[in-house]
């Protein structure tokens, strides 16, 4: 008979738990399973370490690692701002403060390894020669257009530093780039300031750094408390009154604090104008370079339309305007005008034709739509019959410009309008080709090119003393010899004045004349103040008048000078004629 064994369940041994363990096992009796369970054992306060929070990253632009190479270079030129233009007239401190300007940002910026593009190099040019010119001309509107493009081509450089794509600049991006400059000219250090004061933080966990920012706060905390405590101490003692004054120049404290805001004032703007240069200039992408920023929508057939009426309107007013071209004098008196009354007539109103004439070209060859290639040529020439009007509208223009001058001789707003003209009329040829060769990324340049061009020849025509040499010997075909005018221009036309004078090819009234201009020059030159013989507003052409003057006082003994009341001073000369060195343009009234 066979056993049958019955299994008895056997159970698993228990172990006993030492209440020191610090892991407590325990095995299930009927499944197979583990459990585990971890206690921690009880932790000292001696036990607890601060654990270290993680450096900040370090960006990769490397100009936040040195703010106070920035901060000195700006407060160095900011005093020398300051030191070059506080009390002096504008001269060759100009030319000397924007080269310093250009010598220290670049160094500033290549020392941190951004390198300016070659296209952005090529803006040097016309950024050094307008500056040269403030201290070489004296003429008002040659001097004012130095000033503006000197700043325009300083500002085009800091925005193109680093991409040099400036001649691909649109109109647009020119507003763009200039707000943007603006901005951070205003906002730039102060956006820099906190994230380089950060990166010092995480630089000092590191290595030890100079704390620049502690100290500038430091400085900024102390100046009230140190201010009060010597205004305390001077009131309490005579001597160290007399001490303080003499080391603070109290007498002029105010204007001492004047002269310390601009100059930060001066470092702030120029700070941010680097700071711009060294992040926001590698010109990536261009507006309307990937698409356009406002789509064609304006069909063919409109345009032609647009196009062809301002044709025809051009085309009548050309066909009238040729008696005058060939017909001359004996035109313009059947219909009742002298040279002067016609000159004046319409010249503004055909500026304005031209004007808008040219944004009218530029507009539609913005917003028309040209899908096929007979499109393309036909707007081509219907633009090119515009311009081509345009141009003898322009030449009409010009001939009216040009009756004033036979009638009048030279003057600024004659010489003005008659060099910008030529100019407007390259601009005109430039954007129709552009057209044609459908380089409408290129109308901006053009503009700038020929605005450039146009300051460009009012320096080197010299408009005062151009005005000299053309009017002067007109006395000799009969003309009227206007001495007021003369008497008028700036210290451009002092040395041309004078070699007329010098000449002996005048009759003795001109001579006269010549003579009362040149004591009228003499008597205001010898009015400038004293800045003028400082080195800093050092003018070329104002030393060249002022020794020009100086050598004729001596052949001007016989003139006197009435000046009793400054708005109207008079020359007298040896013949008893008495000339005024005011000039009025309503004197010359038809």
């Amino acid at each position: 008979m066979a056993t049958k064994k019955t299994g008895t369940k056997k159970r698993s041994p228990v172990r006993k738990v030492n209440p020191t363990d610090s892991v407590v096992t325990q095995t299930a009796e009927v499944f197979p399973v583990v459990e585990t369970i971890s206690i921690s054992p009880p932790v000292t306060v001696e036990q607890v370490v601060e654990t270290p929070a993680p450096a900040q990253p370090v960006p990769d632009n490397p100009i936040y690692r040195y703010p106070g190479r920035l901060l000195g270079l700006v407060l160095l030129l900011g005093w020398s701002f300051d030191f070059l233009f506080w009390k002096q007239d504008v001269g060759v401190n100009f030319p000397i403060f924007i080269t310093l300007c250009l010598l220290g940002g670049l160094v500033w910026l290549l020392s941190h390894g951004t390198r300016p593009a070659r296209s952005s190099l090529l803006l040097l040019l016309p950024l050094l020669f307008f500056a040269a010119v403030a201290f070489l001309r004296q003429e008002p509107l040659t001097t004012f257009l130095a000033f503006v493009f000197t700043l325009i081509a300083a500002g085009l450089f800091a925005s193109s530093y680093a991409g040099g794509r400036w001649p691909l600049y649109g109109l647009t991006d020119y507003f763009y780039k200039s707000l943007l400059l603006l901005g951070d000219a205003l906002t730039g250090l102060a956006v820099y300031a906190p994230k380089a004061q950060k990166i010092q933080r995480s630089l000092e966990s590191h290595k030890k750094t100079f704390p620049i920012w502690a100290l500038l706060r430091g400085l900024l905390i102390a100046f009230p408390i140190v201010a009060c405590f010597g205004a305390l101490l001077a009131a309490g003692d005579v001597v160290f009154e007399q001490k303080l004054d003499n080391f603070l120049d109290l007498d002029d404290l105010s204007e001492n604090i004047l002269r310390g805001a601009l100059i930060l004032v001066y470092a702030y703007i120029l700070a941010g104008t680097f700071i711009h240069a060294a992040l926001k200039s590698r010109d990536a992408n261009l507006i309307g370079e990937s698409r356009p920023l406002l789509r064609p929508f304006l069909g063919f057939t409109e345009s032609a339309v647009i196009l062809g009426s301002v044709s025809v309107l051009f085309l009548a007013f050309v066909i009238v305007q040729f008696q005058y071209f060939f017909g001359g004098q004996t035109n313009i008196g059947v219909e009742g005008y002298t040279y002067s009354q016609y000159a004046r007539r319409g010249f503004n109103e055909l500026i304005t034709v031209a004007f808008f004439s040219l944004v009218l070209i530029l507009g539609l060859s913005a917003l028309v739509r040209r899908e096929t290639d007979l499109q393309k040529r036909l707007y081509s020439w219907l633009s090119v019959a515009v311009v081509g009007l345009v141009l003898v509208i322009l030449t009409s223009a010009y001939q009216r410009i040009s009756l004033a001058i036979d009638w009048h001789g030279f003057s600024r707003l004659r010489l003005y309008p008659r060099i910008f003209l030529i100019w407007l009329a390259l601009l005109f040829v430039t954007v129709v080709i552009l057209e044609i060769l459908r380089r409408e990324r290129y109308f901006a340049l053009a503009a700038v090119v020929a605005s450039v061009g146009f300051a460009v020849s009012l320096t080197l025509v010299n408009v005062d003393a151009a005005t000299v040499k053309h009017n002067v010997p007109r006395s000799l075909q009969g003309k009227n010899l206007n001495v007021a005018h003369l008497a008028s221009l700036s210290s451009d036309a002092v040395p041309a004045l004078a070699a007329q004078f010098y000449s002996e090819a005048y009759p003795q009234w001109v001579h006269e004349g010549l003579g009362a201009a040149l004591t009228c020059y003499l008597h205001f030159d010898s009015l400038s103040d004293d800045t003028d013989t400082d080195w800093r507003s050092f003018n070329f052409s104002r030393s060249k008048a002022h020794t020009t003057l100086q050598w004729a006082e001596q052949y001007l003994q016989d003139y006197g000078i009435n000046d009793d009341q400054w708005w109207n001073v008079k020359v007298r000369t040896p013949s008893n004629v008495w000339y005024e060195c005011k000039y009025s343009s309503a004197a010359e009234e038809d």
